[in-house]
């Protein structure tokens, strides 16, 4: 009999939490999954959802009262000390207790926790958080989405490693191709340190991914690479620019199809396409960044999703941990 993935589970984070939590739990532990979920959280808030929804696989309740709010910064999150939900669910995975950890709580607070608790993984210099974003042909890894404003050549190279790991721990029977985020495809574009890295990667085989030179804003939905590489600044600002995007197109075709009767046939005729075209946009369905290079995975699930997108973030610990991703990056640093 395999051995349960433990995952811990900070109730509190989030909006409508600790109920979209505990629903999310609920809904994730449906599947055919081993599963043991160790939730951190206020007892008294959990215990009437507990009733509402039912969980399907093992799980026990840590009475935690204190909990970080959205409004903390990322500094005084961490100061709130090691009694809020947090901190202790990172802390079970410090100390071995739980294999992964996960929280729709305050983003910089979870950061500066998990690096309290955690050591980094030898010869990686940065953490990068990372995404799942779709593409035509299925999904991208990108990083570095905001943890690091600056990045050396090292970085972009860790990066570059970190993120092929992500991949092959998520879609095993897939080649990883990294390619470097840049303002155009050719050799001379781009700053120093891009054209520096692009020389380091062209030259450095690593077994894990292939590299396949630069990639344009334009063309990171194409699919013809699949894991992204960037500064933070820069991997925020494309992040945002796409959910925006992404919002704008499903709002106004909402709008177009809902505003007339010819709409409103369109779209009941189109009803089978109209899903599959809105499923493709939905943020929920990739839910879950990763905070790489640390000791153990640290997944952040954003705030405002629901509970669909809560389960979504628990898939993603349960894909890492079986995907042995951690070992992965150990094993392929050169």
């Amino acid at each position: 009999m395999s051995t349960p993935i433990r995952i811990a589970v900070d109730a509190m984070g989030g909006d409508n939490s600790p109920e979209k939590i505990i629903r999310g739990i609920s809904l994730h532990s449906k599947n055919e999954y081993k599963i043991t979920y160790n939730i951190y959280g206020d007892q008294d808030l959990i215990n009437p959802f507990l009733k509402k929804y039912s969980i399907k696989q093992d799980f026990e309740i840590f009475d935690t009262k204190e909990k970080i709010s959205n409004e903390d910064s990322a500094l005084a999150g961490a100061k709130r000390g090691k009694n809020t939900s947090m901190w202790k669910a990172i802390n079970s995975v410090k100390e071995k207790h739980s294999d992964v950890v996960v929280s729709a709580g305050n983003t910089g607070a979870l950061f500066v926790i998990a690096k309290l608790n955690m050591s980094m993984i030898e010869n990686i210099d940065k953490p990068a958080l990372s995404a799942l974003w779709p593409n035509k042909n299925g999904m991208n890894v990108v990083l570095d989405l905001g943890a690091n404003i600056e990045c050396s050549e090292k970085n972009l190279i860790d990066f570059s490693l970190m993120g092929s790991a992500l991949h092959k721990a998520l879609f095993p029977n897939e080649v990883s191709k990294v390619a470097l985020l840049n303002i155009g495809s050719e050799e001379i574009k781009g700053n120093i340190i891009i054209k520096n890295t692009y020389k380091e990667l062209s030259n450095k085989k690593n077994p894990i991914y292939d590299f396949c030179g630069y990639i344009e804003g334009n063309h990171i939905m194409d699919g013809n690479v699949n894991v992204i590489v960037t500064d933070g600044f820069t991997g925020n600002v494309a992040l945002k620019t796409a959910e925006g995007t992404a919002n704008f197109i499903t709002t106004e075709l909402k709008d177009a199809l809902s505003g007339s009767l010819l709409g409103k046939i369109s779209s009941l005729l189109n009803i089978k396409n109209l899903k599959k075209f809105k499923d493709k946009l939905d943020p929920r369905l990739y839910n879950g960044a990763i905070l790489l290079g640390l000791s153990s995975p640290v997944i952040k699930s954003h705030g405002g999703t629901d509970y669909i997108g809560f389960a979504n973030s628990l898939n993603v610990c349960k894909k890492i941990i079986e995907g042995k991703l951690i070992e992965k990056i150990k094993n392929n640093i050169l």
